[in-house]
């Protein structure tokens, strides 16, 4: 089995938030990066989201403009998935929260990949079991949740699949270190352990708001204040996408029972748009 410290080349599947973001820590960690999306678009935009966080690590002092151009550098885009995964040593997903999208993109790259490469997906609340049916080889597949923004948010959680191989956890876990990360593994269960906690504390200060209990800012800033929280649950929610955390609300109520049902405010923001930061409203204004 391959070890974290030989891995050179990773493909990564998805520029979007967390695609571009895992690229970028990746490359920082001097491993070559093969960045995937379907059109020049996306990976555009993708890219400039890397500069953009990278020229602030500059200006903060975090590391010289070397540093950051040598990342860059190490990030190629592709809009052909078998090119990008040919070669890899590991291949991350982080495309939209869709099963059937999920197991169509590994049945392309499974065969696209060597017999002993790495896979693994960065899916927040779907089951990694379901995910990997159809794979010749499910134990070497696993989730590798990171957070958003990724080069900025030190925890990784690891989800072990029922099939995965014990010592492909243990490189995995090695191979978090080597990005700076620090790993937690969970087993595959809804929610995890991160989405799971998040959720339930994201939907009751959502109920709060619905029943008039305090502000949206009141109500974080008691998280923050009280639970010394580095950011209240409803800003974070906001960060997130009020859509995402519908989504995940859904699926944990369907596996784990109402506590998770999600607030009727939840749902009437969603349907009237306000998604939060990415759409400029949500239960901030993010306009300015």
């Amino acid at each position: 089995m391959r070890t974290a410290d030989s891995l050179v080349r990773v493909a990564v599947l998805g520029a979007g938030t967390m695609g571009h973001g895992i690229a970028q820590v990746c490359a920082e960690a001097g491993l070559q990066v093969a960045l995937f999306d379907l059109g020049p678009e996306p990976l555009e935009k993708g890219m400039l989201a890397v500069r953009r966080m990278l020229d602030r690590g500059v200006a903060k002092g975090k590391f010289d403009a070397a540093h950051a151009e040598a990342t860059l550098q190490r990030i190629v885009p592709h809009t052909d998935l078998v090119a990008a995964c040919g070669g890899a040593d590991l291949v991350i997903e982080a495309v939209p929260e869709q099963l059937e999208l999920k197991r169509r993109i590994f049945a392309q790259v499974e065969a696209a990949v060597a017999d002993d490469g790495w896979l693994a997906t960065n899916t927040s609340s779907l089951s990694i079991d379901r995910i990997a049916e159809g794979l010749r080889a499910p134990g070497r597949f696993l989730g590798l949740h990171f957070f958003n923004p990724v080069p900025i948010m030190a925890l990784l959680e690891i989800v072990v699949g029922t099939h995965t191989d014990a010592a492909f956890v243990d490189q995995a876990v090695a191979f978090g270190k080597r990005l700076g990360k620090e790993p937690i593994t969970v087993k595959d269960t809804p929610g995890f352990a991160s989405s799971r906690l998040g959720i339930a504390i994201a939907m009751e200060a959502i109920r709060m708001v619905e029943a008039g209990v305090a502000s949206a800012e009141d109500i974080d800033r008691a998280m923050e204040l009280g639970y010394r929280h580095p950011m209240g649950p409803l800003r974070l929610t906001d960060l997130v996408g009020l859509d995402v955390r519908l989504g995940i609300a859904d699926s944990l109520c369907e596996a784990l029972g109402e506590r998770f049902r999600p607030p009727e405010l939840l749902r009437r923001m969603v349907a009237d748009g306000r998604l939060g930061k990415k759409s400029g409203r949500g239960f901030y204004d993010w306009t300015e």
